[in-house]
């Protein structure tokens, strides 16, 4: 049976929440609806899941990043082509529990929207695009649904080209800043569409670190030997959270809606310990216990990419039919025989004394079947830690990974 490939492209960099900025740069409160705070719920709980399977599937990669927000938002607009037993599957997967399609796209349409415009000292691009075959037909309500509430760019070319490949990932590369410069290594025959969704982010401390007080120190890696790697240090008052199982510090970006959190485990404990304890009741009550104090913090510069193909983790966390020929994304085309082939996710973060870029791409891929207190406190994160960053009033996780060697690209 003749197969083609519709490839559904997504690049997206993990974001949730609502409100702009005011004209001083102060912090600014959002404020949720209802369904908006649900959905960024579910957001989370579904990157906790989806991170400890991709952490415990690793075998490669020391250095490992994910950006929830974007697989959510690949799936979410894939989702809007799904129909019967596969819609089902995708909304348990992506705890979409009660929520309906048009709550789904208003609720992130709303989120990103605030986002974008929430920090004048935090770039956050957002873009969205479908690139289809020319000659390939598509059911003009998926195309609207994506332009409507996802600000889609819609644009058909001739596959056969060789500039449709230079067209799709120099798109990918233009919006991600050339941090992904390439999502596709070619276009097949089967090929019939590329969705795509790019963000990119970059955070300026709100306390930038001195360059002069960068220093080269020991990192102990997992197996007991040390490396010699760049530590940025900064004495200051943060926010803080100690137990038994971690020390943990937020360091603001900009006005202070975005922040990353770097939880270093205790010297009794590891990384491994850490993750077991990475869900949805331990976050909260771990982020509600940060209280400002003085803190003494030497952090590793640290610099990476990384890549997972999610077919096997999506399926164990419920969506298996989705990859097999019972699917139904007869949305997406009401004569086709449809079902996703594969879900790749690429993630690129830099840390250094000025802040944070990072940006990531999802693609999923669907193929047709025819027929404190006084005094400082030492943070010395010189042995694998897991860090996030979030954005402050709703709880929304951007990016969450792992630093086993920050020498390691």
């Amino acid at each position: 049976m003749k197969r083609r490939t519709i490839i559904i492209l997504i690049a997206t960099l993990l974001f949730t929440a609502c409100n702009i900025a005011d004209d001083e740069g102060i912090y600014t409160e959002i404020e949720l609806t209802e369904k908006s705070a649900q959905l960024v719920e579910a957001d989370n709980e579904f990157g906790f899941e989806l991170f400890q399977k991709v952490y415990s599937a690793e075998k490669k990669y020391e250095n490992i990043m994910v950006s929830p927000l974007s697989v959510s938002l690949a799936l979410a607009m894939t989702y809007n082509g799904a129909n019967a037993e596969t819609k089902i599957a995708m909304e348990e997967t992506l705890k979409l529990y009660g929520l309906t399609p048009d709550e789904i796209n208003t609720s992130y349409q709303t989120l990103i929207e605030a986002l974008k415009s929430l920090d004048k000292k935090v770039v956050l691009e957002i873009a969205n695009a479908i690139f289809y075959r020319d000659d390939f037909s598509v059911e003009p309500d998926f195309v609207s649904v994506n332009q409507n509430y996802y600000d889609a760019e819609v644009s058909a070319l001739d596959f056969e080209s060789p500039d449709a490949l230079k067209t799709i990932n120099g798109w990918v590369a233009e919006k991600t800043k050339d941090k992904i410069e390439s999502i596709l290594d070619r276009i097949t025959p089967d090929n019939v569409m590329f969705l795509l969704n790019a963000i990119y982010f970059k955070g300026i401390w709100a306390s930038e670190f001195e360059k002069k007080n960068t220093v080269e120190r020991d990192f102990h890696l997992e197996n007991g030997a040390a490396i010699q790697t760049d530590f940025m240090q900064q004495e200051n008052p943060v926010l803080y959270n100690e137990n038994d199982l971690f020390q943990a510090i937020q360091l603001p970006y900009g006005q202070g809606n975005f922040s990353m959190s770097v939880f270093l485990p205790q010297v009794n404990k590891s990384l491994q310990d850490v993750m077991e304890n990475l869900d949805k009741e331990n976050w909260k009550s771990w982020m509600e216990n940060f209280s400002e104090r003085n803190v003494k913090i030497q952090l590793p510069k640290f610099k990476y990419e990384y890549e997972i193909k999610l077919n096997d983790i999506l399926s164990e966390m419920g969506m298996r039919i989705a990859f097999t020929g019972g699917a139904d994304f007869t949305g997406i085309n009401k004569n086709a025989d449809l079902y996703i082939d594969y879900v790749k996710h690429k993630s690129f973060i830099e840390v250094n004394e000025e802040g944070t870029e990072a940006a990531a791409v999802t693609v999923v891929a669907v193929n047709e079947l025819s027929a404190g207190g006084g005094g400082s406190i030492p943070f010395n994160a010189n042995r694998p830690f897991l860090f996030a960053i979030t954005e402050k009033s709703t709880g929304a996780i951007l990016f969450v990974g792992t630093v086993k060697n920050p020498q390691k690209n």
